[in-house]
């Protein structure tokens, strides 16, 4: 009984949409895409009205709002919207009243484009995660886009692959056996690519290289902060602002200068040498080292001095009384302890370390007396201003010691000595003891 009722009713519901169905091949054709365009605009609207609301509370519940934002703003939502209306047509394009070679090669013209949203959805979402990734924290250490970008690379082959063999009708492996007779072009022509992988994998692993790092690559005129890592290339905006683009495989390959370990440790490097004419340097005299013992910074200096000398020419005898046997104290000798006081007193400089006031082998344009410090603030200006600080010191110092800086002739010395050599001499004196001379 129950089967029999079965039979009526299916009969029944096939005799009622006789009635509706017409009978002419293109009206049929028109009511089912007039049909088929409704499935459509349904689909449409539940995807976008009420698929797109579900989504929006369900990540806004869990916290990952930004997840949202990024997903809408790389269409993910609409590629996956179409993706599904494209199956829904390419799933019922065989009740339409056309031939089947026909419906087969339209189907599987739609299933090509079907996966052609699908991987466009897929990479959509690798630029959400970037997008995710590069909002937070960690990206300013870590950069993911090489791996991004790779697997982006890696997506859209896979795709390729497969809708050529859709299209064509064979198997996926027939054109992999192919790409592997190919694979010694393929290498020559992914080189870059393959190299840059590498080189992006080892410098995210040893932590070789950031987003803000300051590096110096003169080889190909890099010089500021890198801005963006990507799989083959990294972007470095210079301090005239000009962006240079670096392969990534040559920061792998290539030696460069990165300075985040002295923003690190908080302290730069003052590395400059003032050339001391040696014309001026000699011995101070006792009147001398009275009148610098009025300095804070070289009283304590001069006052162990002066007690290790007496101790030193004692210790000659009858040799000390002549003056070239007797140890004695130079004004470069003090001002090399002065400057070295100086910079233990200064507060803007990093006395945890090294601190030096060397005096290098003299050449032709003076003694050189380097000063070798850190400042103890990494700022440009800062570092800067640091600097002009503790040598404009220096400099006013060195007159006061009876010091001269080595200063090639300008200009103006070469004429002034001239004019001095043109002067008359003047005349010899005259009177009677010179004419007693004469008789």
């Amino acid at each position: 009984m129950p089967e029999n009722l079965l039979l009526y009713s299916e009969g029944y519901l096939y005799q009622w949409l006789k009635v509706f169905i017409p009978n002419d091949v293109w009206a049929q054709l028109l009511a089912a895409l007039v049909l088929l365009l409704l499935v459509v605009v349904l689909i449409a609207w539940v995807a976008n009205n009420v698929v797109v609301a579900v989504m929006r509370r369900l990540l806004t519940a869990l916290d990952r709002e930004d997840w949202f934002v990024a997903l809408s703003r790389r269409r993910i939502f609409r590629r996956l919207t179409e993706l599904v209306i494209v199956l829904v047509i390419g799933a019922n394009l065989a009740l339409l009243p056309l031939s089947g070679s026909f419906v087969s090669g339209l189907q599987r013209l739609l299933y090509a484009v079907a996966l052609v949203l699908f991987f466009a959805a897929i990479n959509g979402l690798l630029k959400a995660v970037q997008d995710t990734y590069a909002a937070s924290t960690r990206a300013q250490t870590r950069s993911i886009k090489g791996y991004i970008e790779l697997g982006k690379i890696i997506s859209w082959g896979i795709c390729t692959i497969l809708v050529f063999s859709l299209l064509i009708d064979r198997s996926p492996l027939i054109m992999l056996s192919g790409l592997g007779a190919l694979s010694a072009v393929l290498l020559l022509v992914f080189k870059d690519t393959l190299l840059s992988l590498v080189a992006s994998t080892q410098m995210t692993t040893n932590d070789m290289l950031r987003i803000g790092d300051w590096i110096e690559m003169p080889q190909s005129l890099a010089d500021g902060y890198v801005i963006d890592i990507a799989l083959h290339t990294v972007k470095v905006e210079n301090w005239d602002k000009t962006v240079t683009t670096v392969p990534t495989y040559k920061l792998f390959s290539e030696s460069y200068r990165n300075y985040r370990h002295m923003f690190e440790t908080g302290g730069r490097r003052i590395k400059r040498t003032l050339r001391i004419d040696a014309a001026s340097v000699r011995f101070l005299s006792e009147e001398e080292l009275q009148q610098l013992s009025r300095y804070r910074l070289l009283a304590n200096y001069l006052s162990e001095k002066a007690i290790e000398i007496d101790e030193a020419n004692r210790r000659l005898g009858e040799w000390s009384s002549h003056p070239a046997n007797r140890r004695r104290l130079t004004n470069l000798g003090t001002f090399r302890a002065y400057a070295m006081a100086y910079l233990r007193e200064n507060n803007e400089l990093r006395q945890d370390m090294i601190m030096l006031v060397r005096m290098m082998q003299p050449d032709s344009e003076g003694i050189p007396v380097e000063i070798y410090c850190f400042s103890a603030n990494t700022a440009w200006a800062e570092y800067e201003r640091i600097q002009g600080d503790v040598f404009d010191h220096l400099i006013a110092m060195l007159p006061e010691l009876s010091l001269r800086l080595f200063q090639s002739p300008s200009g103006r010395d070469i004429s002034a000595g001239i004019r001095a050599a043109r002067l008359p001499t003047a005349p010899k004196p005259t009177g009677p003891s010179s004419e007693s001379a004469h008789t």
